[in-house]
């Protein structure tokens, strides 16, 4: 019947450090603010835009 809901997963795209909010990834150049770049082992994706960049 599907799969079931995992729930949120902000965690994976921000932490607090010193009560201020920090970006674990990369934003895409193209894209812009809010649009983040999958990280891989060689290199970042946009999933939007699919641009890619080498490690």
């Amino acid at each position: 019947m599907g799969r079931k809901h995992e729930g949120s997963k902000v965690w994976q795209y921000y932490e607090i450090k010193d009560n201020k909010l920090v970006r674990k990834k990369k934003f895409c150049p193209k894209c812009g603010p809010g649009v983040f770049m999958g990280d891989h082992k060689d290199r970042w994706v946009c999933g939007r835009c699919y641009y890619v960049e080498k490690k």
